[in-house]
């Protein structure tokens, strides 16, 4: 049978996906083995050594790839591992078509890694801009972000499918801050989709760790390669962390989103407040967007306080939210991208996308609201007595 989201996130897409634990046991075992004997000279148990495959990462894979409607699912170490894997898809003299708010350590490495690799890259604004415009012989690929990091702005993901089809492009969607379970884009006709696990997939700020999702079998046999070859596999130990996290994603994504939907609410009445940016006020631009391609807003939002000076207050004043990197687990974050998450953008890159010194990410936890309010309230009133 083919079970539902939630219930995926706990098996794969149906009973005969899962492996199952000689033993019977309802955790699934974590394997921590580096290799593997085998039965005799030419058989295999199907298991050779764990930087190829594993088992406790094999039903982590099966579990993600059901939740994005994959074909395969690769789990990396890291976010950035992934996407540095998947950068080797790609030769010298390829362009791609990129957002231009992206996550900073994306930038990062298309700036100094991939361009030093040769590989050529426009950064466009593709929620509002028409990418075929960007479009040459040597473009291989588009990669997005939806919604962005940290603008929160949302690009049609059916639309942009449409014009890369067309052109015979990849599509590449960096789905981690709505998760899987609020947006699909290999339904929406992405090709591959990247996340995060370290966020909402593993939930709990304890566990690094990535994926490349691929609708065919041509992406998967080149991604699996290239995973053996560099090494950058998750290991047995945070594989079997990311499978515990991700069978209570339901549950925080929709506590989280509920949580966030109030905060921006009421950062929408606080006069220290410019703007507030999250996809879920009927007043953004991607708001209509969002309804037809996810099934939720998700929990992160961005605002803008006055002045640098109103930023810092915040940051310091806060007590029981937390000034720190990172988003998407149970606790919740403020950060400051100027200085964290993008301060290796360079600063005409930052401006340009309003990424400025009074701008503020938060990714809302779970916690009581009433508590989060307070905090943030008795944090306001701190910028008001300056």
């Amino acid at each position: 049978m083919s079970y539902q989201i939630a219930t995926k996130c706990l098996y794969a897409k149906d009973t005969n996906k899962n492996i199952k634990d000689r033993f019977g046991a309802v955790s699934f075992p974590i394997y921590q083995t580096a290799t593997f004997s085998h039965p005799g000279v030419g058989d295999s148990t199907g298991y050779d050594y764990s930087r190829l495959q594993n088992p406790t990462r094999e039903q982590l894979e099966k579990v993600i790839c059901s939740l994005e409607n994959g074909y395969d699912a690769i789990a990396f170490s890291t976010g950035m591992a992934a996407i540095t894997a998947l950068m080797e898809l790609f030769s010298p003299g390829d362009h791609i078509i990129a957002g231009n708010d992206l996550y900073g350590g994306s930038i990062r490495l298309f700036h100094n890694i991939s361009q030093k690799n040769l590989l050529t890259f426009d950064f466009v604004d593709t929620s509002t801009t028409d990418i075929e415009a960007f479009i040459t012989p040597s473009t291989k690929a588009v990669f997005i972000e939806t919604p962005t990091n940290p603008m929160m702005n949302v690009t049609d993901l059916i639309k942009t499918a449409q014009i890369a089809k067309k052109h015979g492009l990849w599509m590449i969607v960096d789905n981690t801050f709505l998760s899987p379970y609020f947006q699909n884009p290999l339904d929406l006709g992405a090709d591959i989709v990247v996340h995060s696990g370290t966020k909402f997939i593993g939930g709990h700020n304890d566990t690094l760790a990535g994926f490349l999702i691929v609708n065919s079998q041509t992406l998967s046999e080149k991604l699996r390669f290239i995973l053996k070859t560099v090494g950058s596999s998750l290991a047995p130990f945070d594989s079997w962390l990311i499978l515990r996290g991700v069978k209570t994603l339901p549950l925080r994504m929709e506590r989280q989103q509920s949580n966030a939907k109030a905060i921006a609410n009421w950062l929408t009445t606080q006069t220290q407040v410019k703007n507030v940016y999250y996809p879920g006020l009927k007043n953004h631009p991607g708001y209509e967007i969002s309804k037809q391609q996810s099934r939720g807003f998700g929990s992160m939002l961005t605002f803008e306080v006055t002045d640098r000076n109103a930023a810092v207050i915040l940051l310091e004043s806060v007590k029981l939210i937390q000034y720190a990197e990172s988003l998407g687990g149970v606790e919740t974050l403020i950060t400051y991208p100027i200085t964290q998450t993008h301060a290796d953008v360079p600063s005409h890159e930052r401006e340009k996308n309003g990424i400025t010194d009074s701008v503020l990410r938060l990714s809302v936890g779970i916690e009581d609201i009433e508590d989060l309010i307070f905090d943030l309230t008795q944090a306001f009133d701190k910028t008001l007595r300056r």
